[in-house]
C-alpha cells in the first residue's frame, strides 16, 4: 500500500497546486486517524484524484486567490475549504444525516468520475509531452487538448522518450499485482535522472520537497473569503462522502461487513479538520485505493497503519532524491492511477439497462464543458432533479383482490385479480409530501369521479412513513371533497408517525380509529361493513 499512496500523494498533489509535503502530511493524518476510530477494515482515507482537482477548481474561483497558484493565500484559503468540509462533515454527522449520500445517483457519479479522469489525463499531457500551456489559455480539457495537437513543434522529445519507457514498464510491472508499479517506476526514473542528468538536457524534474512538519496552525482569512470558501464546501463535502462511502460500502457488500453511515461520515469529517488544521489537503476513501487494500488482503483497519510506517521510513530515507524525479514520469504515474476510471465499462452498465441515460451525459458533460467545480454542482443537481421529478410525479395503482387471499395487488398487472363492489382502492407508489401529495388527490379525485358506484376509498399509504404538513393538509381536504361527493374516506397501511398526526388533526374524522386500518385487508372489511350497517339502516 505504501507502494501506492507515496507516487498518488505526489501526484495528487500537483493536481491541487500544492507541494508534496501537504499531500503527505494529509495522507499521514488520515491513515491514522481513520485506524483509531473508522468502521471499514479496508477503506484507506488519504488524498484522492477527486478532491484534488475539485479543491483546486474551487480555491481557484474565490477572489483573493485567482492565479495565485502555490501562493500563501491560496494555501490558506485551501486549507479554509478542507476544515469546513470537515465541519460540514461533522455535523451532518450529529444529525444523523449519513443517508443524503444517496441522492447522489451511482449514474451521476460515474459519469462525474469517469468525466474527471478523463479531464486530470488531459491535463498531463503538456508534463509527458515536456511543454507549457501557455499562461493566459483557457484550462478546460477541450483547449488543452487542441493546443497539444496543433503545437506539436513544443514537444520536447526527450521528454516524450522519458515519458514513453515510463509507462511501457508500468504496463508491464503491472501483471505482477504484488508489485507496485508506480513506486518502482518513480525508484527508477530518479536513479536515472542523477546518472543521466536528464534536467541538463531539458527534461524538467519536480523539485525539493519538504518534510511533514505536522504543524498546528489555523487558516488566516478575511471575513468575506470565509463566507465564499463556505459556499464551496458543500460540493466537495458530496464529493468526498459519496466516493468514500461508495468504497467502504462495496467492500463491505463484498466481504459481508456492516457499517455505520453516520460514523463514517463523523470520522472523514475528523480526518479533514485535522488534515487542514495540519497544513494538508482533502482526503478521502478512494475507490482504487481501497480496493488495493482489499485485494493485498487487509484484515483490520490497522494495514493502514502499517503502511503509514512503511512510508514515514520511506520519506526519512528517500525524501531528498525526490526533488530528481522528471515531470513526465510523474504525469505517467496520474495517469497510470486514474486509468481504470477511464474505463467506460461502469457508464455501459448502466446505458445497456435503458435507464439514466440522460444523467450520465448530463454529468460527464458538465464536467467537460463547465469543469470539474461547477461541473459537481451540476451533477449533483441533476441528481436532485431526479429525485424530485420522480417523487412528485407518482403513479397512482388501483388494487384488486386476488381471489379470496385477502391480497389486494395491482389491477393491470394481475388479471386474475378484481374489483371488490363499492369500493375503489388505490396505492400511490411513492411517498407523500408536499411536492407529490396534490398531485396524488388530484388523480384519486379523478378515479373518485369515473367510479360513482363507489362508496367508499380505501388509500393504502404503504409507502408514507410520515407526512409533511402539506401532505396531511391534502388528506384532509380528500376526505372533506370526497364527503362532499358521498364517498367515505378510509386509510390503510397507515404508520404510527401518520396515526398520531391525523389523530390530532382531525381527531373526530379522519383521525378517528375506525378510519385508519394496519392493512388494505382489514379496511376493506370494514368498509363492506359500515356499507350494510348504513344499507340496513335505511
Amino acid at each position: 500500500m505504501a507502494g501506492l499512496l507515496i507516487p498518488e500523494a505526489v501526484a495528487y498533489a500537483g493536481l491541487a497546486h500544492l507541494p508534496a509535503v501537504n499531500a503527505l502530511t494529509a495522507t499521514m493524518t488520515g491513515l491514522v486517524i481513520y485506524a483509531i476510530f473508522g468502521g471499514s477494515r479496508f477503506a484507506i482515507v488519504a488524498p484522492t484524484s477527486s478532491t484534488a482537482t475539485l479543491v483546486a477548481a474551487a480555491v481557484l474561483s474565490m477572489p483573493g486567490t485567482a492565479g495565485l497558484e502555490n501562493s500563501a493565500a491560496y494555501l490558506q484559503a485551501l486549507m479554509a475549504l478542507v476544515l469546513l468540509a470537515g465541519c460540514v462533515l461533522g455535523l451532518l454527522a450529529w444529525a444523523r444525516q449519513g443517508q443524503l449520500s444517496a441522492f447522489v445517483s451511482r449514474p451521476v457519479l460515474r459519469g462525474f468520475a469517469f468525466a474527471l479522469a478523463l479531464t486530470i489525463v488531459v491535463k498531463q499531457l503538456p508534463d509527458a509531452l515536456g511543454f507549457a500551456l501557455p499562461p493566459e489559455m483557457a484550462s478546460d480539457p477541450f483547449h488543452i487538448l487542441l493546443f497539444t495537437t496543433t503545437h506539436a513543434h513544443h514537444w520536447h522529445l526527450l521528454s516524450i522518450a522519458v515519458a514513453v519507457a515510463a509507462g511501457a514498464l508500468v504496463i508491464m510491472l503491472k501483471r505482477y499485482p504484488a508489485l507496485p508499479a508506480s513506486m518502482l517506476v518513480m525508484a527508477l526514473a530518479i536513479a536515472a535522472a542523477y546518472l543521466l542528468d536528464l534536467k541538463s538536457w531539458g527534461v524538467q524534474e519536480v523539485g525539493v520537497l519538504a518534510r511533514p512538519n505536522f504543524q498546528l496552525r489555523f487558516p488566516e482569512l478575511p471575513l468575506n473569503e470565509w463566507l465564499r470558501a463556505g459556499e464551496l464546501a458543500f460540493g466537495l463535502v458530496v464529493l468526498i462522502f459519496a466516493e468514500s462511502w461508495g468504497s467502504m460500502r462495496t467492500q463491505a457488500l463484498i466481504h459481508g461487513d456492516t457499517l455505520n453511515a453516520n460514523k463514517e461520515l463523523m470520522v472523514l469529517g475528523g480526518c479533514n479538520m485535522a488534515a487542514a488544521l495540519l497544513q494538508g489537503m482533502p482526503v478521502g476513501a478512494g475507490f482504487s485505493a481501497t480496493s488495493a487494500n482489499a485485494v493485498a488482503g487487509a484484515q483490520s483497519r490497522w494495514a493502514g497503519v502499517a503502511a503509514l510506517a512503511v512510508i514515514a521510513g520511506a520519506l526519512a530515507i528517500a525524501l531528498p532524491a525526490l526533488h530528481l524525479l522528471p515531470r513526465p514520469v510523474l504525469a505517467i504515474a496520474v495517469i497510470s492511477a486514474l486509468w481504470h476510471a477511464m474505463s467506460p465499462g461502469p457508464l455501459t452498465t448502466v446505458w445497456r439497462m435503458n435507464r439514466d441515460r440522460l444523467l450520465i451525459v448530463g454529468s460527464v458533460v458538465a464536467v467537460l464543458v463547465l469543469g470539474v467545480l461547477y461541473g459537481m454542482l451540476v451533477a449533483i443537481a441533476l441528481s436532485l432533479a431526479a429525485a424530485l421529478k420522480r417523487f412528485s410525479q407518482p403513479v397512482v395503482h388501483e388494487l384488486g383482490e386476488l381471489g379470496s387471499s385477502r391480497n389486494f395487488v395491482v389491477l393491470d398487472d394481475h388479471t386474475a385479480a378484481a374489483l371488490v363492489p363499492g369500493l375503489l382502492i388505490v396505492r400511490p407508489e411513492e411517498p407523500l409530501f408536499f411536492a407529490s401529495a396534490e398531485r396524488v388527490v388530484t388523480d384519486i379525485m379523478r378515479a373518485a369521479n369515473s367510479r360513482a358506484s363507489a362508496r367508499s376509498v380505501i388509500l393504502s399509504l404503504e409507502e408514507s412513513a410520515d407526512l409533511d404538513s402539506t401532505a396531511a393538509e391534502c388528506l384532509l381536504e380528500l376526505h372533506t371533497r370526497l364527503q362532499d361527493k358521498g364517498q367515505h374516506l378510509v386509510l390503510a397501511r397507515v404508520k404510527q408517525p401518520v396515526r398520531e398526526l391525523l389523530a390530532s388533526l382531525d381527531p373526530d374524522a379522519l383521525g378517528k380509529s375506525d378510519n385508519m386500518f394496519w392493512s388494505v385487508a382489514d379496511a376493506v372489511e370494514s368498509s363492506i361493513s359500515r356499507q350494510k350497517t348504513k344499507a340496513n339502516s335505511t
